[in-house]
């Protein structure tokens, strides 16, 4: 099972206090906050996570930049960008780049993107679970090839 667990980075304390108190009080995922980039980082370095949400614009360093080694560190974690500018070729950029499961621009209607998170950590989840069934699939397929060849042994 994956974690229900929400990082978030902004450089904004006030759009973490916002997100995280609403997260606390419409949901049970566990939120981990960050203003630094480089923070966040060495979180998702040490920790896994469910879904990881970045702003665009920072001064560290920028949403897509974080979300291209937030991909390397957790390449199973869905990643949103959020953005107060409506910027179409930034949008498309991230997409490409950081295999972007969702864009919001900012200001964000809350249930919307809780609805974002929610949906982000059920795909993680089917994901993982189709990762699963495929293991033990190429497993049993194994074993099967491992008695043909007993029975080819056996009748050769």
């Amino acid at each position: 099972m994956q974690p229900q667990s929400v990082l978030i980075l902004d450089d904004e304390e006030m759009v973490l206090t916002s997100l995280s108190t609403y997260l606390a009080l419409e949901s049970d995922y566990e939120v981990f906050t960050f203003t630094s980039a480089r923070q966040a980082i060495a979180h998702l370095e040490a920790n896994e996570v469910g879904i990881i949400i970045s702003d665009f614009l920072m001064p560290e360093m920028d949403g897509i930049s974080f979300l291209t080694r937030a991909r390397e560190l957790r390449p199973d974690a869905p990643r949103v960008l959020l953005t107060g500018y409506a910027d179409k070729e930034n949008a498309i950029k991230a997409i490409n780049q950081v295999g972007l499961y969702q864009y919001v621009e900012k200001p964000w209607d809350n249930d919307d993107l809780r609805l974002i998170i929610r949906n982000g950590l059920e795909k993680r989840a089917l994901l993982d679970q189709l990762g699963q069934q495929m293991r033990e699939i190429k497993q049993a397929y194994q074993e099967l090839a491992g008695i043909q060849e007993e029975i080819l042994k056996a009748f050769a």
